[in-house]
């Protein structure tokens, strides 16, 4: 299936406990169906003091299902991702909502 959702890509949260965030894709993994974002689901771990790294509890940003989350638009909306061909071949995404192009 093509990557709706790239690393890279402005989101929005559409249900959870973060609805209505924002924050970009740190990582994207597709056998899961799940995305990384910046400040979304975040969670605490307990680690253990290693020789490079301090002990404590660390805050860590959790992966989130790709249904909950949405690309944002210009103007800040959520949108959903469609395709195009253009006429030399290529597929683009394209937002819904809008029609515009989303990656050049």
């Amino acid at each position: 299936m093509a990557a709706k959702i790239k690393k890279g890509d402005n989101v929005i949260v559409l249900t959870g406990k973060d609805k209505g965030k924002s924050g970009e894709v740190l990582s994207v993994i597709p056998t899961e169906q799940r995305a990384v974002v910046r400040g979304i689901n975040v969670g605490r771990k307990h680690q253990k003091q290693t020789a490079s790294e301090q002990g404590g509890i660390v805050s860590k940003e959790l992966p989130i299902h790709l249904s909950n989350i949405a690309i944002a638009t210009s103007d800040g909306k959520p949108t959903r991702v469609g395709f195009k061909i253009t006429e030399d071949g290529r597929k683009q995404r394209v937002a819904k909502r809008s029609g515009d192009v989303i990656d050049g």
